[in-house]
């Protein structure tokens, strides 16, 4: 049995013209309608079920939850990226629409108002947990979606990722080829997958150099989370001459730490998003980026894939990370 991808290339069609002319939409000429279903029936192929009773409902819309708490989005970021996806979506006659979380409330329970409500054709996830109930909970439904990060799930699911561990393992190595040997770490909340993987990859990076692990700290990624946990690594009896941040907003709030004490400025630091006010700051900030010009584009593919009923191990994209060096990773190294 065939499936919808391999059904759409034997036809030399787009998955969402297949899946819409099996679907019966008038906007698919009737010729073409006519085509498909009997390359299908030739095939063997058979809708997803669940995508299929989903796209008859025809509620057109696909919801994306953004939680209230501070620092879990950057509007510079996540922002940027939907609206690409959203203007992606539109052509297929999708709307996007942001459903900001209440304090008080879960991403889950709003999921579960959108999904048992039957408000929506498919979700985008975004900072994803290791352990992410909203995940589980919509692989249960059957409903189609696509996350921005990966999980710790056994049971396979559409992704978009950057490779954190490669990238801060590689932000790593380059401090310690520059001369650093007390690399520290200004962490997100190891729940996270990002976060955590970030980590695993600044570990490795030490590990490989044979240097110790101690100067870590955690904070909310935000620039006071950044800035707290500075401080905390400063005041450590051997102070880091390097800093590896989570996220730009963390290394923001560590440059701004750097400058309130003395000899700050001698040491180096290096963020991850690519920000726009990274190249404002003082120092610039050197960071890492997904390389990838066009996230919300691949995020409105996999997501029409995803309805058209592809299977999840065939829509999981891990994009690599390029730096963008700037002024702050190369700080004169003060050697005690």
């Amino acid at each position: 049995m065939t499936n919808l991808k391999q059904l759409a290339q034997s036809l030399g069609l787009s998955i969402t013209t297949v899946s819409r002319a099996l679907d019966g939409y008038t906007d698919v000429s009737a010729a073409t309608r006519d085509r498909v279903r009997e390359a299908a029936e030739k095939t063997g192929y058979r809708p997803n079920a669940s995508a299929r009773r989903l796209r008859k409902q025809r509620a057109e819309l696909v919801a994306v939850t953004l939680p209230s708490d501070a620092g879990h989005i950057a509007p510079p970021h996540f922002l940027d990226i939907l609206s690409g996806c959203a203007e992606h979506l539109a052509a297929s006659g999708l709307n996007l629409v942001i459903a900001p979380v209440p304090r008080g409330e879960s991403e889950l329970e709003i999921c579960r108002r959108f999904v048992d409500g039957r408000r929506v054709d498919a979700m985008l996830l975004v900072r994803t947990k290791r352990k992410d109930e909203r995940v589980e909970f919509l692989q249960s439904r059957g409903i189609p979606f696509v996350t921005n990060g990966r999980t710790e799930s056994l049971v396979p699911h559409p992704f978009i990722d950057g490779d954190g561990f490669a990238g801060f393992r590689a932000a790593t190595t380059r401090f310690h080829a520059a001369g650093h040997r007390r690399i520290g770490l200004i962490a997100g909340p190891q729940d996270y997958y990002f976060a955590h993987v970030r980590r695993m990859g600044w570990k490795a990076a030490m590990d490989e150099a044979g240097l110790e692990t101690d100067l870590y700290a955690e904070g909310v990624p935000t620039e006071q989370g950044g800035y707290l946990a500075t401080f905390e690594l400063l005041a450590r009896s051997a102070r880091p001459t390097a800093l590896v941040c989570t996220t730009d907003e963390m290394a923001i709030g560590a440059l701004r730490a750097l400058r309130e004490v003395d000899a700050g400025d001698t040491i180096s630091v290096v963020g991850h998003d690519d920000l726009p006010t990274g190249a404002f700051t003082s120092p610039s900030l050197s960071t890492m980026r997904i390389a990838s010009r066009n996230l919300g584009a691949s995020f409105a593919s996999l997501l029409l894939r995803a309805i058209g009923g592809e299977l999840a191990e065939e829509l999981q994209e891990l994009h690599p990370i390029e730096f963008v060096d700037r002024d702050s990773h190369c700080r004169p190294l003060k050697v005690p």
